[in-house]
């Protein structure tokens, strides 16, 4: 029989493909996002992230098999602070539960190589915290300063962290939920779109994430990767963040980190 697997940011880019490939082996996947999806909820807002949560219990009858949190935000804006950590710590937090009560449960989140780059230790440090107001004024702050390309790594960096340290505890490994990250290079999304396009950012892209093994990835790289990691036959992985970057994380952090 088919699972059901909730995934945000199911109306576009890695979240889309990921929902269409599960669809594929027959699972059922309420699908949460802004539009075009069986939950339409704002993960920016506390509000949005309660409703979703709401949402996705009642459609699923308060049993699921698995969680993705996909959906993200890129820019220098604090929408990738609101989004990408706290939008989606709050959506797995929230379904826990839910997953608590399957039989064999599984959960995962994207995360991305842009996480090893600098961050800003304020915006880090208050996402860890807990601190949504601390992060969006550490956020501003930083974008005062021209420096807002540190949010979307800060907020990446800050998810992989969070992931790192609760996927060991009671709550998660302890109820039998492994708990873990795709972390991509480049991957050819709408959100990545703009990049491709601008001669300046492209070559900037091109350097800072350097790709020898196939270059840049589709989307279904990295959702054949995800549904690995929310299917039965992963049992025992946890607290990993699996870079799929074509070789990006090892070329720039060397072997000496592993």
């Amino acid at each position: 029989m088919g699972r059901v697997i909730a995934v945000s940011g199911s109306a576009s880019g890695i979240g889309k493909t990921l929902a269409e490939l599960l669809r594929e082996q027959g699972d059922e996947v309420i699908g949460v996002d802004l539009r075009d999806a069986e939950v339409r909820a704002d993960l920016s807002t506390a509000e949005g992230r309660i409703q979703a949560v709401a949402e996705v219990l009642e459609r699923s009858g308060g049993t699921l098999d698995g969680a993705v949190a996909c959906a993200g935000v890129t820019g220098p804006t604090p929408l990738t602070v609101q989004v990408n950590y706290f939008g989606a710590v709050a959506l797995l937090d929230g379904l826990r539960p839910a997953l608590a009560g399957a039989r064999a449960p599984r959960a995962a989140v994207v995360g991305s190589i842009s996480g090893t780059q600098p961050v800003d230790d304020a915006v880090l440090r208050a996402c860890l915290e807990g601190d949504e107001p601390a992060a969006l004024a550490a956020a501003d702050r930083v974008l005062a300063a021209e420096q807002g390309n540190r949010l979307y790594p800060s907020s990446k960096s800050a998810l992989a962290q969070w992931l790192r340290r609760v996927s060991v505890a009671p709550e998660w490994a302890g109820a039998g939920i492994p708990l873990n990250a795709v972390a991509p290079g480049v991957v050819r999304t709408p959100m990545s779109a703009p990049l491709f396009e601008d001669e300046r950012m492209f070559k900037i892209m091109n350097e800072a994430v350097p790709m020898p093994l196939n270059g840049y990835a589709d989307p279904i790289v990295i959702a054949e990767a995800l549904a690995w990691l929310v299917s039965p036959a992963n049992s025992h992985m946890a607290g990993q963040v699996i870079y799929v970057d074509g070789g990006a994380e090892a070329t720039l952090r060397g072997p000496a980190v592993f």
